[in-house]
Formats: structure tokens, C-alpha cells, sequence
């Protein structure tokens, strides 16, 4: 489960650091992102790369309204290849949804005490992720979605939680955003638990 997440990387040192064109204003750090906000995605569109900003839900293209997005904040790993709502996306609509840290709740008694999860080296964490476009059909407008695709959670995790986000090594974004990949095999072998030592969890503040 990613059910809330932070970034606070100013767009221009994201575009950079993931060699992108920038498409989007930047807002600013966001410290409690929630599903249905706008969220950072990094794409390959017409062989180029983008950072952009896409709906966090994903809204296949056969969905009667975009509400349907409100339920597929997530993607499960083992079924993402063939769920009706991803699997075309998985082979061919893959992006990046970078991510500062991501937050879950650790039962405490009757309390749920959130935690902050994030790379040890500081840097930004590649969320795998997926897009879908949809159009309303009485405004004919398009609308971009994406979600955040879940694995069985590391060592690290499992205290707080039975899933995490997939989070692709650097060296894996190329080949995870060729639009030209449609193999099932390689995609799903990137979609793989995080190493323990390279993340840290901490309790904050409600």
C-alpha cells in the first residue's frame, strides 16, 4: 500500500537529475500528498522524456467517469500484468513518480503513529508507476492519471506494513520508461522489494 507521500525537490533539480524536459509548474514543496492530487511523473512521450504532472489514481480509458481512479491509487505487482485496468499500461504506459519519502502507520495500542520512509543516500525515490489517458466525453477533454505500483514489503517494512512501493533502482528507469519494452518477464523482474540498507524509516508527528 503508498497511500500518502512527500516531495520537496524543486522540478528544475528533478528535470536534471532525471535528464527531462520540464512540462509542469513547479509547486512548491509538498509535504502530505494524497490520491486524486496532482503528482510529478516522468515519461517518454514521442522519444522524448518529460517531467510532467499527471492525477494520482489511474482512470483506464474504458471507465465511465474518472471517479473509478478514486480505487486504483495502486497497483499490485503480481497481478499488474493482467488486471483488465493495467495490463495494457504495464507494457506499453510506464512512468516514474518521483517521491521524497512515502508514509505509513504503525499500530501503537488504540494510536497509529506515522512513520517516514526514504532513501538513505538522500536522493529522490523512483516510484514505478503507470498512466492512462481518458476522455470526457461531454467536455471532450483528455484527462492523465497514473498510479503507484506495490510489492511485498522488505524486512525493513514489514513492522509497518505487509506492502511498499516499488522503487526502481536508478540504473533501471531507462530501461523501466522505453516505450519499446513489452516484455512481461523483464518488466516483472524489476518489480522486486527495495534492499534493506538502503532505506530508513523514522516515526513523525500526526
Amino acid at each position: 500500500m503508498c497511500g500518502r507521500f512527500g516531495f520537496e525537490q524543486e522540478y528544475v533539480q528533478l528535470a536534471l537529475f532525471y535528464q527531462a524536459t520540464l512540462q509542469a509548474i513547479d509547486p512548491g514543496p509538498r509535504f502530505n500528498i494524497a490520491p486524486t492530487q496532482l503528482v510529478a511523473v516522468v515519461l517518454e512521450d514521442e522519444n522524448e522524456r518529460i517531467l510532467t504532472e499527471y492525477r494520482w489514481g489511474l482512470v483506464p480509458h474504458w471507465a465511465k467517469d474518472p471517479s473509478v481512479g478514486n480505487r486504483m491509487i495502486n497497483a499490485r505487482a503480481e497481478t499488474v500484468a493482467t488486471r483488465p485496468a493495467f495490463r495494457d499500461a504495464f507494457k506499453h504506459r510506464r512512468c516514474v513518480i518521483p517521491a521524497s519519502r512515502f508514509y505509513e502507520w504503525q499500530r501503537a495500542g488504540s494510536r497509529k503513529i506515522p512513520h517516514s520512509i526514504q532513501r538513505d543516500d538522500g536522493e529522490p525515490m523512483n516510484l514505478a508507476g503507470l498512466w492512462a489517458s481518458w476522455r470526457d466525453p461531454e467536455r471532450d477533454e483528455e484527462l492523465r492519471s497514473c498510479t503507484i505500483i506495490t510489492t511485498s514489503a522488505n524486512a525493513m517494512m514489514r513492522p509497518l506494513h505487509d506492502r511498499m512501493p516499488v522503487i526502481l533502482d536508478d540504473d533501471l528507469v531507462e530501461r523501466w520508461l522505453d516505450p519499446d519494452l513489452s516484455d512481461a518477464t523483464e518488466l516483472q523482474e524489476m518489480l522486486r522489494p527495495y534492499p534493506d540498507q538502503d532505506l530508513s524509516a523514522y516515526p513523525i508527528s500526526d
